[in-house]
Formats: C-alpha cells, sequence, structure tokens
C-alpha cells in the first residue's frame, strides 16, 4: 500500500520540512491509513525532508512504529540507559549527545530540553497526553518532592559496565490528560484528523513555558484528586511534607484518634497525608493510659519503623497512679507528655525527678485563671503551655481575640490544638467554628513560632485525617 495518502495528510496536519519532531503513536490508530510500519516513518521523513529530524522515545517497548525508528540504519541514540531517544535526521548527533551525563533523565541537557529549545513539535499520533514523556521534562524543570533519584547501568562499546543515578526521575500515575485543555486554550497544540488517528502538534517550548507557570502556581498540577488513586494520593502528599518543611517554621503533627483506630491504620492515613508526626493520645478506641507498658513501648517501635515520629504521648487526665505511669513512659522512650493542667505539682515534681519532660493544656479554666496557675508551674518546671482553642470556647472565652492575650500565650505557648468547635460544642471544620483557628494560625506564622500545630490535638474531629489536612491546607493557602 502507497503511502502518498498519508504524507499529503501529514502535510495537511500542519508538519512541513525542517521541522524536528518527537513523535509517540500508535499504528493501529491509522486506520484505512494504516500501511507497512516502514513506509509510515518514510512518510513522516519524507514530510521532514533532508532538513527535518524525526525523533523518538526509545526506552522499553513503545509500539511498532518506534521500533522501527529504531531499527533504521541512519538512527542515532542518546546514550543514558533512562529517558533514551533515537532521532534521524540532521540535528539527531546533537539531540542526542551528552545524555549520560545529564543530572536529570528528561531535564537541562536532555534530547527533550534540546528538542524545545530548537524549537521542536511533539506529534502525538493516535495517542493522549499520557504518553508524552516531555511533560516529564517539565515536572524535572521544576523538580518536584515526589519526584525520586533512580540508578541505571549501561555497557559501553567496549564492554565495560557504566552506572549512574539520575534525579528527578518520574514515577507512577499522572493526570497528563488534563493538560489537554491547557494547551488548546493557549493555543500551543494544533489538533486533526489523519485516518481514524486524532493528531497533536504541540510547541514544545511553549508547552513547556505553559507548564512552569502551572506547576509554580499548582505543583500537584499533573496529579488526579482520585482519592482511590494510591500513586497521586503518596505523591500529593510528598508535595504537602515538602511545603511544611520548606515553607513553614512550625512543626505539625496529627491526633492518632483523628488518623485511625489502630496503629497500622494510623500510620498509613499519615503517610497518605505526608504528616511523619503523630501525636499519641488514643489507639483501639481508649486513652494510651490504659496500655500496660509493653503494648505502649510495641506501638511506639511499630510507629517509629515505619518512619512515624511520636510528637508526645498526651493524656486526658492525671492518672492516679503515677508510678505506673512512670513505668510506660519509661518503657515508650517517649521524650514529650501533655497533660491537662492540674491543681497539684505532685506528679509533675515526679517526672522532673525522672528527666521527663512535659507541657501543660488549658482544659476547663478561662485564660485569666490558666495563667495563674501555669506561670509558677512554668518557672519551676519550664514546661510550656498547650493552647487548646476549643477548651476556651468551652469556658465561654473568644480564643483568639480574648484568651490569646488575656493568657499571654505569646511568651509560653509550645504547641496549638488545630481544631474547632462551635459555642455549643459541636466539633467543627477548621475555621467552620467558634474557635478563631485562622486567626491563631495566623499570628503564629507571624512570630515564626517553632513549636508544634498538632490536627485534631485534644478535641474530636468532625471527619477524617484526610479531610482535616485539606481544611488545613486551604487555611494556609488564604493567608
Amino acid at each position: 500500500m502507497s503511502n502518498s495518502n498519508l504524507i499529503q495528510a501529514l502535510k495537511q496536519a500542519g508538519l512541513k520540512t525542517g521541522d524536528i519532531v518527537l513523535l509517540h503513536s500508535s499504528l493501529l490508530s491509522l486506520g484505512e491509513l494504516a500501511c507497512s510500519p516502514e513506509l509510515v516513518i518514510d512518510a513522516f521523513l519524507q514530510v521532514l525532508g533532508k532538513d527535518g529530524t524525526l525523533a523518538v522515545p526509545a526506552f522499553g517497548s513503545l509500539g511498532i512504529l518506534t521500533e522501527t525508528v529504531k531499527q533504521h540504519p541512519q538512527a542515532v541514540f542518546s546514550d543514558a540507559p533512562l529517558g533514551t531517544v533515537a532521532a534521524i535526521g540532521p540535528h539527531a548527533q546533537q539531540l542526542c549527545a551528552g545524555h549520560w551525563h545529564c543530572e536529570s533523565a528528561h531535564g537541562e541537557g536532555s534530547p527533550y530540553l534540546k528538542i524545545a529549545e530548537l524549537g521542536g513539535l511533539i506529534c502525538l499520533l493516535g495517542v493522549d497526553q499520557d504518553r508524552n514523556t516531555s511533560l516529564h521534562s517539565a515536572e524535572a524543570l521544576l523538580k518536584l518532592p515526589y519526584l525520586s533519584d533512580k540508578s541505571a547501568s549501561v555497557c559501553d562499546p567496549e564492554g565495560k559496565t557504566r552506572s549512574k543515578t539520575w534525579k528527578h526521575y518520574p514515577g507512577p500515575h499522572r493526570d497528563f490528560i488534563g493538560l489537554d485543555r491547557h494547551f488548546r486554550q493557549a493555543g500551543i497544540m494544533q489538533t486533526t484528523r489523519i485516518g481514524n488517528a486524532a493528531l497533536r502538534l504541540i510547541k514544545s517550548q511553549e508547552m513547556l513555558q505553559l507548564c512552569q507557570e502551572l506547576g509554580t502556581a499548582d505543583p500537584a498540577f499533573v496529579l488526579c484528586d482520585n482519592p482511590a488513586c494510591a500513586d497521586c494520593v503518596t505523591q500529593r502528599a510528598a508535595l504537602f511534607r515538602q511545603r511544611i518543611a520548606s515553607q513553614e517554621s512550625f512543626k505539625l503533627a496529627a491526633s492518632a484518634r483523628l488518623a485511625g483506630h489502630y496503629v497500622p491504620e494510623i500510620i498509613d492515613k499519615l503517610k497518605d497525608c505526608g504528616i511523619d508526626f503523630v501525636e499519641l493520645d488514643y489507639l483501639q478506641g481508649r486513652s494510651v493510659i490504659n496500655l500496660s507498658p509493653e503494648k505502649l513501648r510495641a506501638a511506639v517501635a511499630e510507629f517509629r519503623q515505619a518512619g512515624i515520629q511520636i510528637s508526645a504521648l498526651r493524656l486526658p487526665c492525671l492518672p492516679a497512679d503515677s508510678k505506673r505511669l512512670l513505668e510506660q513512659l519509661q518503657a515508650a522512650a517517649v521524650e514529650r507528655l501533655i497533660l491537662p493542667l492540674p491543681h497539684n505539682a505532685e506528679t509533675l515534681a515526679m517526672l522532673a525527678e525522672h528527666n521527663i519532660a512535659f507541657d501543660l493544656c488549658n482544659s476547663i479554666e478561662n485564660s485569666a485563671e490558666f495563667r495563674r496557675l501555669f506561670a509558677p508551674l512554668a518557672a519551676k518546671f519550664s514546661c510550656q503551655a498547650v493552647f487548646s482553642p476549643c477548651n476556651f470556647v468551652l469556658a465561654n472565652e473568644n480564643p483568639f481575640l480574648h484568651s490569646w492575650r488575656i493568657g499571654r500565650f505569646i511568651k509560653s505557648i509550645g504547641q496549638l490544638d488545630v481544631a474547632d468547635v462551635t459555642w455549643d460544642q459541636r466539633p467543627a471544620r477548621l475555621a467552620r467554628g467558634n474557635a478563631e483557628i485562622k486567626e491563631l494560625i495566623s499570628i503564629l506564622r507571624c512570630h515564626h513560632f517553632s513549636g508544634w500545630l498538632t490536627l485534631g490535638g485534644g478535641a474530636l474531629y468532625p471527619g477524617s485525617l484526610q479531610q482535616a489536612q485539606s481544611d488545613f491546607l486551604t487555611l494556609l493557602d488564604n493567608m
């Protein structure tokens, strides 16, 4: 079968002599215009002419047309085993040279970036944006935190094996399909039909520039929001973790009660949200005060083995058996304890005697009473205040407008419990109740607070940890 009709169709689609084209393709999509793979590739080469260059991604098995280019006698290959490119034409050597020495397989100096810099095009023939390898270049240029290092080896012509690690290597699922509308709206992509195949011609440089803008505004711009997609949940968690670490001065933890019921479930939920610290308050529906020293030690060890650290052990009351409490703390080797403000200092003296650090939280006191009771204890034991806005609402105070000022917490706070509640004691989503949580977070950020913010700390939350994390992120985005 002749490829003359295909040649004409490619010209009508916008390809011309001298173009540099990176092709992603499906032969079967051509339908009635399908001919042998060799004739299809020949059609592209004829349209591009002697001054044009045709390139394909050459890693793995990517279809018969890609294999045909790879087997072409004039094909030149880049020398990196990851993100390898094969090319035919006068720019082939230039595109493929030096790939091994690039920091990233898809980033600066790679064939994908060179195609863009030379004004090249990306051609998607019968495939969608999910096959557009150059979108990984956009991710690499942004150095997105969910990308990872990847090592590979290659055997050189002398038979020696070389190994190297490339940075910012892409992982699993992406929602590249969702970028299609952005490219159309920006006018950088032509769409037409050849046979049964949808053909997209995209200006590579303009595409990368647009993706830089989209990714700077929203680093999750190529991730889907499907909660059942484990890949994108994990990658979003990496983005959240990196944002807190790089942009905020505080340390973020979450209540174990908010995260789940059993230790493995709590670990999974924390990891899905990009939170590396847990406040150990409740396990299996009961306060950790009820655990034996052995069970508490095992739970803490399980968290730590999974990479989750304990921000504090939190008790809802002062236990009558202080000796048992001491055994629990020593068994768990937890460095910090949170207690409700006591009206005697005996337990605190015992803890201090055994070098166990503790902080004190307001419970039923108003802010003036808390300050009166807390000040001498803080002076004696060098402890800090855990500010529970929900408990100040219970005390009929405005947590930010009144309690924060009267209690002079700016001088004593070590932790803010991030939760909300209404005046009639209904748990509320963040900034949907009367705890003035947005204002409290904002003022702490103004002071570059280096203590703890704990999602769901000391209070019930009307939703999941994922909902709390999402609400918290929304607050940060709107400050």
